[in-house]
């Protein structure tokens, strides 16, 4: 109950912040929209996965943030966090030669200093449903340490309260910009944060 509540608040606050910016509230200061930095990720990079470390598993992430673009039932201003972009992935399987790979449209987007959150809808994929929603994290590395990523399929994401008709638990789907954090650290490659704080409230131009 408590994390229904918890989500209940959340979207409560987001849509009184939509109908503030409808009923006409000024920007706190519009220069300062012109001139904000949009966050992002971009990057390519071989991770090294243990559950598989012989694999070649690669991601390449191009995704920008693009307030309140995308309006929702309920929110038709959209979200501080969507974005837009691309992920693609490729995995071989060392001891098969297998090769699967997928590619993703970016849909959420959010960032704290050198780390990032971001969701991707599958539009394209030899291994997985079209339409299914991957979360995606990324941690810049510091003082020489590799940067970092984690995908949503690659650790347990399961719902202990829910089975299915066999007795086995289920994956619960994710949701915009949910994902672990990074455990899986680059290679070969890596990715590049620009951290932006979320805007309190849709552009101008929007309203």
């Amino acid at each position: 109950m408590r994390a229904t509540s918890l989500t209940a608040l959340g979207l409560a606050a987001l849509t009184a912040l939509t109908a503030t910016a409808a009923a006409g509230a000024a920007p706190a200061d519009d220069a300062a929209t012109k001139t904000a930095r949009t966050a992002s990720v971009h990057g390519s990079a071989r991770v090294h996965y243990v559950f598989s470390p012989d694999d070649d598993i690669r991601f390449t992430i191009d995704a920008e943030a693009a307030p309140y673009s995308r309006p929702l039932p309920g929110l038709p201003q959209g979200l501080p966090t969507d974005a837009r972009g691309t992920v693609s992935f490729r995995h071989v399987v060392a001891a098969t030669g297998q090769i699967a790979t997928a590619k993703a449209r970016v849909d959420c987007l959010v960032t704290g200093g050198g780390t990032a959150t971001l969701t991707a809808v599958v539009t394209r994929s030899d291994v997985g449903p079209v339409g299914e929603r991957l979360g995606f994290s990324v941690g810049e590395g510091r003082a020489g340490a590799p940067d970092r990523l984690g995908f949503s399929w690659g650790v347990a994401n399961v719902d202990p309260e829910k089975t299915d008709e066999e007795g086995n638990v289920t994956a619960p789907r994710v949701g915009t910009c949910m994902a672990p954090a990074p455990f899986a650290p680059a290679v070969r490659g890596g990715f590049t944060v620009r951290h932006a704080e979320l805007p309190p409230s849709p552009p101008a131009e929007m309203r």
